[in-house]
């Protein structure tokens, strides 16, 4: 939490002969990270499990500061309402769709309330004023929205003074419940690594979602990762044009859809030993196949042109590779070392991506966080 107190030198040593003003209000502030799936995604929502951490590349930071009246600030960009013409209203809407954050800061607010509400956790801590920013690129799989919400969830925590009644494992559902009641359909992995930061194991188990309403989450230590590379396109075009039947599938029954979810489910289990063994020439391994599965299982319009072809310029110097998420970004691995990492970076810079070092995020939990775990497996 920041809290701000300054004051002009001429009333902070009452220069003009009055007492010094009141301190402004205190404000609190708190940042989520974009997050990469390392292996087993998309099993998340098949009752899978899943690798993921928090990327340090991007984040978005919510500011909550006490005032007389309730107020969600529209961000000056991404809450953009006032255009210089049509023809700049339809290439922001191309670029940055529909909609921006102040959607999201509203649903956060209503979710949480009513969580209060139901688990008789007094609100008391009068109004405040929500603003946002972000730099996480839309479009590129990185679950921009979500790290609002979760910033946002966090401010709300720290106001009503409340962190320690609402558990850790429980926080995700709100960020997701929050997210789903605008229409995005997601998962859980993504609201996890964003409220845990580092590097978590998670298990799906039907069993304890059906018991509970979330998974088991194991934090990792981060330094079990080796280098890893964040591939990206500056201008996503094609990001996949054809709906997924996946979903509908597993649902019917479909045989070749379970089994194969089954398997990317346990490439995840797969990697966790991997990891904490450092056998990395497996864990390159495993995120090659865990793309190959969801190839396979979503097929390649659905995939879109440009996200393929991420994948496969990094597999063109040897390199592992894979989604971030849906689509939009891609994780990649040099087992090989700096030379490969050089030359990733050459056939990236010609194919016109951009490639950077992920930058691994330590878990942020703090004291009263850990409180509320009630498991850790």
């Amino acid at each position: 939490m920041a809290i701000d107190r300054s004051l002009s030198s001429d009333a902070a040593d009452g220069r003009n002969g009055s007492a010094p003003p009141p301190p402004p209000p205190p404000f609190i502030e708190h940042k989520a990270y974009a997050r990469v799936g390392l292996l087993g995604n998309p099993s998340d929502v098949y009752f899978g499990r899943t690798i993921s951490f928090s990327l340090g590349n991007f984040s978005a930071s919510v500011r909550l500061q006490p005032s007389d009246d309730l107020v969600i600030q529209p961000h000056p960009v991404h809450d953009l309402v006032r255009f210089d013409s049509i023809d700049h209203l339809v290439n922001r809407l191309q670029n940055e769709g529909y909609y921006g954050g102040v959607r999201l800061l509203m649903s956060i607010c209503k979710v949480f309330y009513k969580h209060c509400i139901d688990n008789k956790i007094d609100l008391k801590g009068g109004n405040f004023t929500l603003s946002y920013d972000t730099n996480i690129p839309r479009q590129m799989g990185l679950s921009g929205s979500s790290a609002i919400v979760c910033a946002a969830l966090s401010c709300l925590l720290d106001f009503y003074k409340v962190r320690h009644l609402v558990k850790v494992e429980v926080r995700p559902n709100l960020i997701l419940s929050a997210e789903m009641e605008l229409g995005i359909v997601a998962g859980l992995q993504d609201r996890v690594a964003q409220v845990y930061g580092g590097l978590v194991y998670m298990d799906f188990c039907k069993e304890h979602m059906d018991s509970l309403g979330y998974g088991m989450y194991t934090p990792m230590d981060i330094s079990v990762l080796p280098p890893l590379h964040l591939i990206y396109a500056e201008n996503p075009s094609d990001s996949g044009k054809v709906h997924s039947t996946v979903r509908k599938r597993w649902l019917d029954g479909d045989k070749f859809i379970i089994s194969s979810m089954e398997e990317v489910a346990k490439i995840a289990l797969e990697g966790r030993t991997a990891l904490l063994e450092k056998d990395y020439t497996k864990l390159a391994e495993l995120m090659n196949r865990n793309f190959d599965l969801r190839r396979s299982m979503f097929g390649d319009d659905s995939l879109g042109s440009l996200n393929l072809k991420m994948v496969e310029v990094a597999r063109s110097v040897g390199a592992a590779s894979k989604f971030t998420g849906s689509g939009g970004a891609v994780i990649a691995f040099c087992p090989n070392g700096p030379s490969q990492v050089e030359q990733l970076e050459n056939v990236c810079r010609e194919a016109g991506f951009v490639v950077q070092p992920a930058i691994v995020v330590p878990s942020f939990l703090n004291e009263d966080d850990l409180k509320t775990l009630s498991h850790c497996s």
